[in-house]
């Protein structure tokens, strides 16, 4: 088949502004109901262990679902895909805002992480064909950034804002009028794809998102059902790369591992969101556990972080990457990163946020706008143009898995700790190290310049 063919956008500022908005639409998905799960489990009446699937259930479809996405996009059209994905996003988010039990509220929180999945890669695609290599795509993937950054707190602090006025329901009622918004400016702000064609390979597609989906549920449980579902997914993968190998039009072409580019930034993606959404994990239950912060001011002083996020993405990292390859700003976006958690070393049971809290978020803000536009190009660098939407969805998968199976780890490593204070210095130590170590390695690896397989 030939590549897909495609119709540039005559309106590439509105094209941005949509895949942005989907991006924000994504990224806030996961943490606009956080604010609202205190008044969610009063309503239900969950306890803690239940409640947290609110989250989980949307975690667990956006991240098994991923790759599939990325190669329906790839095979029937990227805007087709990006359309169908937000639709069913904002349609999902009706149907929880009217959900009159927690199994209507749980499925529908699946169903929109898997609308997430279907217009995420799609859209990470559809930069690369309306905004052509050079200083117009490096300004795009920064501004793209800049939303996506600022989108996880940003929504934690709407979402607080909209369920303290107006209740839980309007949070979900907020995120289909916005899904509906981006659907609607989609025909007019992004180009048109044909498509290359092909098939879904039906057997790979299923063992890797029950896979993936295992996988994260296992990372995100407890107890024997969590070894169960890790096991599991062990040999389901095993299984996927298995038939990866044989099948003619796989759902993941291990060839794009060939490209060195596609692998650091998958290693860049995966320790930026294990250092970044680590931090935000434990952030509140420093800030309100022994700072004694409400969650309303715990949900303020994390802005600076994307204030950090957005700034440096946004009037920074485009104008740098005219001058500096990725691989660059990759490390030394993982060396603030790995900095700022470091800085919570500081932190006391009665500490300053000015002095012990702020100058970490900071510099941990700073090397996330840096790092996340610098992966995103690097990601889809040496792979050739129809396999951009499944490289894309590679990237964010390793996003995913860092936020779940990364924060697991950081979590494991705080309970060995004396005391809760210890503990959760030893979880910022190894998140540091992780991202020093990934730094190195992105910085000193010799990449060889090698195109991904078609």
């Amino acid at each position: 088949m030939s590549d897909a063919t495609v119709t540039p956008s005559r309106r590439p500022g509105l094209a941005l502004g949509v895949l942005a908005g989907a991006l924000a639409l994504d990224v806030s998905g996961l943490g606009v109901l956080n604010a609202a799960l205190p008044s969610i489990g009063t309503r239900f009446g969950l306890n803690d262990a239940t409640l947290q699937w609110v989250m989980t259930a949307y975690a667990v479809t956006f991240a098994g679902c991923l790759l599939v996405g990325g190669r329906l996009a790839d095979v029937f059209g990227r805007r087709r895909v990006f359309a169908v994905g937000v639709a069913l996003f904002a349609v999902s988010a009706a149907v929880g805002a009217l959900a009159p039990d927690t199994v209507v509220l749980f499925g529908a929180r699946a169903v929109q992480g898997i609308g997430a999945a279907l217009s995420g890669p799609a859209a990470l695609a559809l930069m690369a064909e309306v905004f052509p290599a050079g200083a117009a795509r490096n300004r795009a993937f920064s501004v793209y950034a800049a939303i996506g950054g600022a989108s996880f707190s940003g929504g934690v602090l709407l979402g607080g804002v909209l369920t303290q006025f107006l209740g839980w329901r309007s949070v979900l009622w907020f995120s289909a009028v916005l899904g509906l918004a981006v659907l609607a400016a989609t025909r007019a702000g992004l180009p048109h794809s044909a498509g290359r064609g092909g098939r879904l390979d039906l057997p790979g597609a299923v063992s890797g998102t029950l896979g993936l989906t295992l996988l994260i549920v296992g990372v995100s449980s407890h107890g024997a059902w969590a070894w169960s579902a890790l096991g599991a997914a062990v040999v389901l993968l095993v299984l996927f790369i298995v038939r990866e190998q044989r099948t003619a039009d796989p759902v993941l072409p291990l060839g794009l591992f060939r490209s060195a580019s596609v692998r650091f930034a998958s290693l860049a993606a995966f320790l930026q969101f294990t250092g970044s959404v680590g931090l935000l994990f434990f952030a509140p239950l420093y800030l309100q556990g022994m700072l004694h912060y409400s969650p309303a001011e715990s949900g303020l002083a994390l802005v600076p972080m994307s204030a950090a996020v957005f700034l440096t993405a946004n009037f920074a990292t485009g104008r740098l990457l005219a001058r500096h390859a990725p691989r660059t700003l990759m490390a030394v976006g993982l060396v603030l990163i790995g900095g700022g958690t470091a800085l919570w070393l500081g932190t006391a049971h009665h500490g300053s946020y000015v002095e012990h809290v702020l100058p970490g978020l900071v510099l941990s803000g700073i090397g996330q706008g840096l790092n996340f536009p610098s992966m995103t190009t690097a990601a889809l660098t040496d792979v050739p143009p129809d396999r951009h939407a499944v490289a894309g969805a590679v990237n964010v998968v390793a996003q995913q898995i860092g936020a779940s199976a990364g924060v697991a780890a950081m979590v494991l490593v705080a309970s060995t700790g004396d005391n809760l204070l210890t503990g959760y210095h030893l979880a910022y130590l190894t998140a540091a190290v992780a991202c020093a170590l990934g730094a190195a390695a992105i910085a000193v690896v010799p990449w060889r310049a090698r195109q991904a397989a078609a």
